[in-house]
């Protein structure tokens, strides 16, 4: 199954995997949400998950699709080669990560290696990070203000990074209006940031939303 929020790259990976005489496509996902929701119904061996997609990112989608379907494999596939997004996959329970600009040779080899059990991460990630996960170590040395938001403020700063307004975000959650609102506060109180466009930024920053 593709997750990925742009049609057109979701449509070309359609097309180059469609080539591949084991591979079949089961489904599509254009967000985070939709992607946990197929994953349930549609029941695929493997994921191709975006990091950077709305309403819930690919980090936040990951963790859901393991707790209840982790024999699912899933490759995250993002332009993200920070040392910290690749532990943060790491720590979601990814099986692979591969880095867009990887040949289509290079993501075939990491489905057919995941699927096969190993584990598959694109050459030109830091041979330390890894070295620091498999020995135990996969740990973010340094917190940053972004490690102390909880998974519901990530949620709420991604939304509202997107324009949803407070009403919007609590339709969208099923909170009242007022949880919303307090949301947001505790937000630029962590973030130390007094309105919605610095709010933005820091999403943007840390690749919750496109720029």
């Amino acid at each position: 199954m593709i997750a990925e929020d742009h049609t057109i790259l979701r449509e070309g990976l359609r097309a180059l995997l469609c080539t591949e005489p084991d591979f079949e496509i089961v489904g599509e996902a254009q967000d985070g949400r939709e992607a946990v929701r197929s994953v349930q119904s549609l029941v695929p061996d493997l994921v191709l998950m975006d990091l950077s997609m709305p309403k819930m990112d690919g980090l936040s989608a990951i963790k859901e699709i393991k707790k209840t379907r982790p024999e699912t494999k899933i490759i995250a596939l993002t332009v993200h080669k920070t040392d910290e997004y690749v532990l943060w996959a790491l720590q979601s329970g990814v099986d692979g990560y591969v880095l867009k600009d990887a040949s289509r040779t290079e993501l075939a080899m990491a489905i057919k290696n995941v699927l096969d059990g190993k584990r598959y991460l694109s050459p030109d990630i830091s041979g330390k990070v890894i070295e620091g996960y498999l020995e135990g170590k996969g740990v973010i040395k340094t917190k940053s203000t972004w490690d102390f938001l909880t998974e519901r403020e990530r949620e709420i700063l991604k939304l509202i990074a997107e324009g949803y307004k407070n009403r919007e975000i609590a339709e969208y959650l099923c909170i009242s209006q007022k949880t919303a609102e307090k949301h947001r506060s505790n937000l630029m109180r962590k973030l130390d940031v007094h309105n919605t466009a610095a709010l933005t930024a820091f999403a943007v920053d840390k690749g919750l939303v496109s720029k």
